[in-house]
């Protein structure tokens, strides 16, 4: 007899557990609990269920039914969830103990993967608190047959939104509003047997987009190849249980830092991959710019980012990374990338050789937590023939739909916005097919307002309240630039005179 779970139930059993921890730690660390948790209790059920079916396949036969070969992970006796639960003291050593014997009896697939949780520490996480979120995780059976993989991977998502609804500023570096994701899915069009690369996959999600978006086709997606990196362990660690959890297993998700130590590389460049959908992180500061200036890998065929702000050594590391013929990415950014002066030169050479094929400016909020407008830059590596030399802007600011705090696209914004892509055609104060020849006349500047005509008062100030923090980061890099540039005067006027 199954006892299938309902989603409702789902989502209910697993923000309940998340529920057991408040007071003892931020919200913002539930996630390095509650999903290894998760994980260790769904490994273990399915493990059960295949021994079950093992056991009834042979008559009975205990010894065949635990063979490895009967089950996609090895559960050691000693680190099963049941003996976990009869725990009375020293749970979160007994809990850390499994996850460690685990990992180490499936080294190829589960290594670190349970991430690195102080689950010892009494003082934050005491015995009892630990007991009671495994007997609400044993309340139920979490078994292919009572929450099938595709229901569970749903749920795990719910779960990851959640956590991100509660973690404040830092929720964005690890997850990436679902429908905005779902969009570029939809630009980009992922085809079976394709390679799929995220540079800064953060929790899986647009890795994962791509499969949905073939079973939603009902096409074959389980020879999709997945690749991502991220250089926080937990948010790597989470990405990898998310594909399991979701029924994928052809996937490599790398931890270490995409600028400084790219971890997918062949022979002295970088693998290249068919489609490439990624959200950096945003204008970020700590990064070593030296290094990058003399890249080995040749990330710095276009010129390199000023000190203050590496989201062009994002843009070049993708561009790098795009198969040929058929390579094409999607990229988020803030709209800052489409005309700051700092990166005039960088944005002047892409443009320069036709990689770029399509700017849709996106609303407001559709950043995690922040009100600035976002974008999105799709580049090929071959353009269509008719295409060659051309470039669709598509304004899309109004497509935004905002509640309960909440901004996201509709699917009807997102049918309007692919169709414009795909049919490549101007429609009227939404999208305009523009020679490359204007954007040079422009100064290189990919501003929306620039080629496409927003409807009548629905103008959208260059300098609005959303755009603020989008402005003070632009002038404080062009502040930055300006004393790097005095800097290097004085010190030859100084050189001078000494010599």
């Amino acid at each position: 007899m199954t006892n299938h779970i309902t989603q409702s139930q789902l989502e209910s059993y697993l923000w309940g557990a998340a529920t057991l921890l408040r007071g003892y730690i931020d919200a913002g660390d539930y996630k390095q609990f509650i999903f290894p948790l998760l994980f260790f209790k769904r490994m273990c059920d399915v493990y059960d269920e295949e021994y079950a079916a093992a056991l009834e396949e042979s008559g009975g036969d205990e010894d065949f039914a635990s063979f490895a070969e009967n089950h996609r992970f090895v559960i050691p006796e000693d680190a099963h969830w049941n003996v976990v639960r009869e725990t009375g003291k020293n749970v979160g050593k007994a809990i850390q103990d499994a996850m460690r014997k685990i990992e180490s009896a499936n080294t190829d697939k589960l290594y670190g993967i349970f991430g690195d949780a102080q689950w010892t520490n009494k003082d934050r996480l005491p015995d009892r608190t630990l007991k009671e979120l495994i007997e609400h995780f044993s309340s139920q059976t979490l078994s292919i047959t009572n929450c099938p993989e595709d229901e569970l991977g749903v749920g795990y998502e719910y779960l990851i939104k959640k956590f991100a609804d509660d973690s404040g500023h830092t929720a964005a570096e690890f997850y990436t509003n679902r429908t905005v994701v779902h969009l570029m899915t939809e630009l980009l069009q992922p085809q079976p047997g394709e390679s799929v690369y995220d540079p800064t996959c953060g929790s899986g999600g647009m890795l994962l987009s791509c499969v949905t978006h073939l079973r939603r086709q009902n096409k074959e997606w389980r020879t999709l190849k997945l690749f991502g990196q991220e250089r926080n362990l937990m948010t790597s660690a989470i990405a990898r249980m998310n594909c399991f959890l979701h029924g994928i297993e052809d996937f490599q998700i790398q931890r270490a830092d995409t600028l400084g130590n790219p971890q997918f590389v062949s022979g002295d460049r970088l693998q290249q991959f068919d489609v490439c959908l990624a959200n950096p992180p945003y204008s970020i500061k700590q990064w070593d710019r030296a290094a990058f200036s003399a890249d080995p890998w040749g990330r710095n065929i276009y010129g390199t980012p000023p000190s203050g702000c590496a989201d062009y050594a994002f843009f070049q590391h993708i561009v790098c990374s795009l198969s040929r013929p058929r390579g094409r990415c999607a990229i988020l950014f803030p709209h800052g990338v489409l005309f700051r002066d700092a990166e005039r030169s960088m944005r002047e050479k892409l443009v320069s050789s036709d990689l770029v094929e399509c700017v849709v400016g996106l609303g407001p909020n559709l950043f995690y937590n922040s009100p600035m407008e976002a974008c999105i830059v799709i580049c090929r590596t071959q353009k269509e023939r008719k295409l060659r030399n051309k470039i669709l802007f598509i304004n899309a600011v109004n497509e935004v739909t905002r509640e309960s705090a909440q901004s996201f696209l509709r699917d009807s914004h997102i049918r309007r916005i692919a169709d414009a892509y795909h049919k490549f055609h101007d429609v009227e104060n939404f999208a305009s097919v523009r020679p490359r020849d204007d954007v040079r006349e422009n100064g290189y500047d990919l501003r929306l307002h620039y080629y496409v005509r927003p409807p009548e008062g629905n103008q959208v100030l260059a300098t609005s309240d959303e755009q603020l923090p989008e402005a003070v980061s632009t002038w404080r890099l062009a502040s930055s630039e300006l004393r790097a540039s005095m800097s290097t005067l004085f010190e030859r006027f100084e050189d001078k005179r000494l010599g």
